[in-house]
């Protein structure tokens, strides 16, 4: 789709350190890095790409792949709290755009940040985005991506916060060469802890247990019907005088078998 776009245009795409859902292995994030690719088409080499935390993270070279000069890193240490220091750069560096996932891969993984970004900018956020056709006269012309693939034409007007949709354009692929040669551009900043976060615990997810098999029915007729039928009895037991603790210890190994406890 044909963009038109100001000469002047400041974009800043925010990036994050991805995780791979299988492996864990750090990585370029899937929507950071269309929220990348979206912002080279917009601003060209012209686009700020901006990450708070190490500048040491390797996998902040995969989005250096995609063609990118620099990456300017904000250095903050993990306990700190990223969101002031990303609201005075922007703010002090006169962007007009921001644009981030709608949420990471790692971390707290809340999809909260471009909304507090936007209230501590005082600006309008539009969430879910899959491109921004035009810009023209302080307006920007923007898609919104809907379900089952429709889309909402929006015009907003400078300076605003919009996450980029997995329905964006796919980010290109991260070169190697590009990569080790761009620069990280390191800016020491201070912020405050994030004294909520200090006191989490993080534990690997654990597999959801096993649903118990259920009549599943269409029609009011077949729920009726499933209710007022009478057991099969295949396996089961009916326990009416038998002590609490053996009644208990036939539930606990029912779900044993059904694989909801283990």
């Amino acid at each position: 789709m044909p963009h038109n776009l100001q000469q002047s245009l400041s974009v800043v795409s925010l990036i994050s350190v991805g995780k791979h859902p299988q492996s864990g292995r750090e990585r370029r994030a899937e929507q950071d890095g269309r929220a990348v690719e979206l912002g080279m088409t917009l601003a060209a080499d012209a686009l700020t790409v901006l990450h708070a935390g190490d500048p040491e993270q390797q996998a902040l070279r995969s989005y250096a792949g995609m063609g990118l000069k620099s990456i300017r890193v904000l250095q903050l240490d993990p306990a700190e709290d990223a969101l002031a220091p990303l609201g005075e750069y922007l703010q002090q560096n006169g962007t007009d755009i921001v644009l981030t996932g709608v949420r990471a891969e790692s971390g707290e993984s809340s999809g909260m940040v471009p909304y507090q970004l936007a209230e501590k900018l005082g600006w309008p956020i539009v969430p879910r985005i899959a491109d921004i056709t035009a810009v023209k006269d302080g307006v920007a012309d923007v898609l919104q991506a809907l379900p089952r693939g429709q889309r909402r034409a929006l015009k907003v007007r400078l300076p605003f916060v919009a996450s980029v949709d997995n329905a964006a354009q796919e980010p290109r692929q991260s070169a190697f060469g590009p990569a080790s040669r761009a620069t990280m551009d390191a800016l020491s900043v201070s912020a405050e802890t994030d004294a909520v976060r200090a006191e989490w615990s993080e534990a690997p997810a654990r597999k959801r247990p096993k649903r118990l098999k259920v009549v599943k029915a269409k029609t009011a007729a077949d729920r009726f019907k499933a209710a007022t039928a009478k057991s099969q009895g295949d396996g089961g037991k009916v326990m009416q005088n038998e002590p609490a603790a053996e009644q208990a210890q036939a539930i606990f190994d029912l779900l044993l078998e059904e694989g909801v406890l283990r």
